[in-house]
């Protein structure tokens, strides 16, 4: 077995330390494109998540109960609620970007795969229809409260 040297120890560290920064960099609050949402970005088991903590409209008219998702696609699950409820689930990083997840669209109650990329203050969300070519971005701001 061959001796590592510290220099190369060093380095090693440094490289899982600055991809670690990396992959972080995106955790945190943000506002979607419209304005109307805030969804907390978080790790767990080394994937990435995103769930809504706030809307504009998250209670119904009566202001006593929280808004159900009755838009989903799957008719077992239109009767959660829409707070806390999973906007971005099982993302990893993978160089400048966040990949393999899935974003699901309370609005329309679709599920689509998605890729992340973090643009200084920024965060590109594209939701992929089959191919990466076929998709739609959105880009999301991070909230400053």
């Amino acid at each position: 077995m061959e001796k590592i040297s510290l220099t190369t120890a060093v380095s090693a560290l440094d490289f899982i330390e600055d991809h670690l920064q990396k992959s972080n960099a995106i955790l945190g609050v943000w506002l979607n494109y419209e304005k109307d949402a805030r969804i907390e970005i978080y790790k767990e088991c080394g994937k990435l998540y995103g769930k809504l903590i706030w809307a504009k409209n998250l209670y119904e008219i009566d202001k006593n109960a929280i808004r159900k998702d009755n838009r989903n696609a799957n008719e077992q699950l239109r009767s959660r609620d829409l707070l806390n409820i999973h906007i971005l689930a099982d993302f990893i990083y993978y160089g400048d970007y966040w990949i393999d997840g899935r974003i699901y669209d309370p609005k329309s109650g679709k599920t689509y795969a998605g890729m992340l990329k973090l643009k200084e203050n920024d965060l590109e969300i594209r939701g992929l229809m089959g191919f990466i070519a076929l998709g739609t971005t959105t880009v999301w701001t991070r909230s400053k409260n």
